[in-house]
């Protein structure tokens, strides 16, 4: 349970400010025979509740942003402003993107954008992500050690 649980805490450092690569740690367990589907559910929670921080600090933090410590640069806003402002709160989907992906969650916090419906479509995402992740691993082991490549 613990290398599940650690998936999870990793996952979540991922979608906030802390460098993380979760894919990475997901591909291992894969690899060392962890169950695809408990470890779908960690990584995806995780990461979706490490993106409610991200909202809580666009909902509630922003007098903050001029201090040195707070983790959105308006450089790396600018992008993901105009992402949110061209596709609405759909664009939540694409909250798992690398670069803009963590950008896109605080805005829409700065946006107001409800909980309930921030977490549903940061969660589909997200648990998109992830679930193409497995797919493909499944697929590239059943491809690698099936043939006598190894």
């Amino acid at each position: 349970m613990e290398a599940y649980f650690s998936l999870f805490f990793i996952a979540f450092l991922a979608a906030t400010l802390v460098p993380a690569y979760s894919e990475i740690m997901l591909a291992g367990l894969l690899a060392t025979g962890y169950d695809p589907a408990l470890l779908w559910v960690f990584a995806t929670v995780g990461n979706t509740l490490g993106s409610v921080v991200n909202w809580a600090l666009g909902r509630y933090l922003l007098h903050f942003k001029d201090r040195r410590w707070f983790p959105f640069k308006e450089k790396n806003l600018g992008p993901a402003q105009r992402w949110f402002q061209r596709y609405g709160v759909w664009s939540l989907l694409m909250a798992w993107a690398p670069l803009f992906g963590d950008a896109l969650t605080f805005i829409a916090g700065l946006m107001r954008i409800r909980l309930p419906i921030f977490v549903f479509l940061t969660f589909a995402g997200k648990g998109a992500r992830y679930a193409i992740i497995v797919g493909l691993f499944d697929q590239f082991e059943t491809y690698f050690l099936n043939t006598d490549w190894f």
